[in-house]
């Protein structure tokens, strides 16, 4: 288990106006400790909460042309048919797949394939699990695609996520888990399958990237 890069910032940004906080407080309530070692504690509390959401676990990912993996630790709120109107245009399985506060929040490619798609749309910050979230949300999305079939990933901010990393380049040749991204403080990834694709998990299974198998192609 290590730190993500995209937390070096925050968690050194947190930890020194935490400190800068904790040392006010002492110095102003030094005639009640109580105050000064709840407010120490709650503070350092705080900051392994952020050191939390930016863990990155190391493992062994799973690869297999023949499977889509997870692309996010949560759990699966969303299985159903829904037409895709952007870049596609078509009819997809949708799997949408919700991140809490506690899960990591790192991204990985579900497949193998070449990234044919990629794009950034500005949005609100509602709810993840809502439905409508998918479209109204800021969100990116990306297309990977290869010899055998495309999958359509698309990254979205909730309601504490207020920006989302995405490493995808059009043209660029990615591999089943590696990094797609990172959400920051979590939210929603929705997966967009073939038709054809066999759905492997059901609702409100917990899945973990790279790991679980979400569907077999």
């Amino acid at each position: 288990m290590k730190l993500h890069k995209e937390g070096f910032k925050i968690i050194i940004v947190s930890f020194i106006l935490l400190a800068i906080f904790v040392i006010i407080i002492f110095n102003s309530s030094t005639n009640f400790p109580s105050i000064v070692w709840t407010f120490a504690i709650s503070s350092a509390i705080f900051w392994l909460m952020i050191i939390s959401f930016f863990r990155y676990p190391i493992f062994e990912v799973l690869n297999d042309e023949n499977k889509v993996i997870s692309p996010a630790d949560g759990k699966v709120v969303v299985i159903e048919t829904t037409r895709v109107t952007e870049f596609l245009n078509e009819e997809r399985v949708q799997v949408s797949i919700f991140m809490s506060p506690t899960d990591t929040h790192m991204n990985r490619y579900p497949i193998d394939g070449l990234i044919k798609y990629e794009k950034h749309h500005r949005g609100k910050h509602l709810v993840a699990w809502k439905p409508k979230s998918s479209i109204d949300n800021e969100h990116t999305t990306v297309l990977i695609e290869n010899e055998r079939f495309s999958v359509l990933v698309r990254q979205i901010a909730g309601a504490m996520a207020r920006r989302i990393i995405c490493y995808a380049k059009v043209g660029d040749e990615v591999k089943q888990g590696q990094q797609l991204g990172f959400i920051k403080f979590g939210s929603r990834v929705d997966l967009f399958l073939p038709l054809d694709a066999k759905i492997e998990v059901e609702i409100n299974q917990v899945v973990k990237a790279g790991k679980t198998i979400i569907a077999s192609i």
